[in-house]
Order: C-alpha cells, then structure tokens, then sequence
C-alpha cells in the first residue's frame, strides 16, 4: 500500500483487543430485562459494536417508546461496571500494538467506549507507550456504523484515511471503515466468524491478535509499515 502522509492503525477496542463482547451483551441482556423487555443473548451479541442509540434501535425497533432508552443505557453501564474487575486483554493483543508503533505506525485506539470504560480497556491492555491517542463516546455524534468515531480518532492521532487500517472484529466496524475508504483487518475474537467479516468487506481475516503480530510481516499492517 503506497501512503502520502504518516501511517497509521485505528484499532477498535471491545471484542479486538480486550475480551468484553460477551460482557456487554450480558450487561445488555440485563439492562432489558430490567425493563421487561426480552431479547435473546445471541441477537444481542451480534448487535453488539454499535453504538447504545442504534443497538437499541436495530434491536427493539425506530418506533419503540424511547423515555426508557436513558435508563436501559444507564442500566447497562451498571452492570458492565461490575465486570470491570474481570476485563482481560486478548493474548497477543499488548504485543501487536508495541510492534505496531515500533514499526513506525501511529496507534490510536477507535472505541466508543465511556471514557470510564476506556480508561478501564487501557489498563487492561497495559500498552500506553504505543498508543498515540484514543477516543471515547464523547468525541462522536453518531455511532458506528457511522464513521465519525473513526474520523476522531484520525484527527486525534493527525492521521489522513488513505494512510491508515482499521483493525475490528465486527460487521459494524468494516461499514464504518468502508465510508472513509479505509481498508479493515478482521479478527473473530469478537464472535463474529470470518466468513460474515470478508462478506463484508473485511481485506484481511485473522484469529486474534496474537495470530496478527506472528502474521505482522505478511500482513497489511507490515506493508504498510
């Protein structure tokens, strides 16, 4: 990949480097629950990386009562709270982004985490030193898969689009990506398998981040290095 400017790497955070997809979704799970609302775990799951306002509409439907959706997310950063204590790195994952910066790569984190919650993510990865910059839910108008979370984390990091990859484990992620022309990194940590992620449109899939840095070299991210 030829770049006209510094590159770059946008990695999304939950279910591509820290293990908490299926803690969101338990926390999400809960959160309805609380409110009489029933929706099964695995749709949740795979609703999952989006942001609260379209998880809830992709879930529970555009012509829903919305005076609950305040407390619903409320609901769910409570309990996701309480499993702070058990968020834990995927293997590999501290690894792929020192190797990254290493490499010459700016590193900047793409989450659309609370900045509680990302502060949480951070720690967890234990790899500050490689990270240029991050986001947090504040810095986006719209949820992926609106871009805007993406185009932060470009402009935190001083980064163009056609310089830089996106490293994600969902569907929403690659759609995000795709908007600002910016070739996706697939991972399946997250619990969506490889075949949805390339159909659509992820240019590279892998395991996890651990299967990444061994394949780092080959790999877009060496490329682009």
């Amino acid at each position: 990949m030829t770049t006209s400017g510094k590159p770059g790497v946008l990695f999304d955070v939950d279910g591509t480097l820290t293990d908490t997809t299926y803690l969101h979704t338990l926390a999400w799970w809960h959160a309805f629950r609380q409110q009489d609302v029933l929706v099964p775990m695995a749709f949740i799951h795979r609703a999952v990386g989006m942001g609260a306002d379209k998880l809830m509409d992709h879930l529970l439907g555009e012509d829903r009562d919305r005076t609950l959706d305040s407390v619903m997310e409320d609901s769910h950063a409570a309990v996701f709270s309480t499993y702070w204590s058990s968020v834990r790195a995927f293997d590999g994952a501290k690894d792929l982004l020192l190797r990254c910066a290493g490499s010459g790569l700016t590193v900047v984190l793409a989450s659309s985490a609370t900045r509680k919650e990302l502060d949480v993510l951070t720690a967890a990865l234990g790899a500050d030193d490689a990270i240029a910059a991050a986001t947090s839910a504040s810095d986006a108008k719209q949820s992926k898969p609106a871009p805007d979370i993406l185009e932060a984390a470009l402009a935190a990091g001083g980064l163009r689009a056609g310089d830089c990859l996106y490293v994600g484990d969902t569907v929403w992620d690659i759609q995000a990506a795709q908007q600002l022309g910016m070739p996706t990194i697939g991972l399946t940590c997250g619990g969506t398998s490889g075949a949805e992620l390339r159909e659509a449109g992820a240019a590279e899939i892998y395991r996890d981040p651990k299967e990444l840095v061994a394949a780092f070299d080959t790999s877009l991210l060496g490329r682009l290095a």
